[in-house]
């Protein structure tokens, strides 16, 4: 079973041999407020889309504040490509992956500014797909927060007010975990 396949959880492990794996999360990290930044129609333009602070900013003038805790969410629609694997890691000729994600420095702000316990996608990872250096993951993990990647139905999640139960193997020695992810909407 590949750790890091379908919906799953990346630890500290991921990066560096030794570090805390999906084994070291706590109770209180897995059931979290969620803040769900729909992006879908700018990432169905653009592949290689990045969140960064005018999409926070807009969030925040629609819904206030992102709350301390929350788990951020990235909507980019492309679940819907889950069942075209060569739609869904979108790699082109060359061998680069054009995937939306998290710019660095938005991730930064979200982390540092507004206390985010971590980042999630319904895309295959945090980091766009060109960003071949993992710098939005490394940034996360480090800090031990959450990363989900893989997220299903994003789309019915309301905007603010859900609260997401995450469920993982409890795997010794892992870098990730197959999850699977519950959201209690309001």
């Amino acid at each position: 079973m590949g750790e890091h396949s379908g919906t799953h959880i990346s630890s500290p492990a991921t990066f560096r041999a030794g570090a805390a794996g999906p084994h070291d999360l706590q109770p209180e990290q897995l059931v979290v407020p969620a803040a769900v930044v729909d992006v879908s129609v700018r990432a169905s333009e653009d592949p290689d889309y990045v969140l960064d602070r005018r999409d926070i900013e807009s969030w925040e003038q629609e819904w206030g504040r992102i709350p301390q805790g929350a788990l951020v969410l990235l909507r980019t629609g492309w679940h819907r490509y889950w069942d075209e694997p060569h739609r869904f890691i979108n790699v082109d000729s060359s061998g680069v992956m054009h995937t939306p994600g998290f710019a660095p420095n938005a991730a930064r702000d979200l982390l540092l500014e507004r206390g985010a316990s971590g980042l999630g996608t319904d895309a295959p990872g945090v980091d766009a797909g060109v960003d071949t250096s993992f710098e939005v993951s490394r940034l996360v993990l480090e800090q031990h927060r959450l990363v989900l990647e893989c997220l299903n139905n994003l789309d019915q999640l309301p905007p603010a007010g859900s609260t997401i139960v995450v469920g993982r193997l409890s795997l010794v020695g892992g870098s990730g975990s197959p999850a699977s992810v519950l959201a209690l909407t309001p």
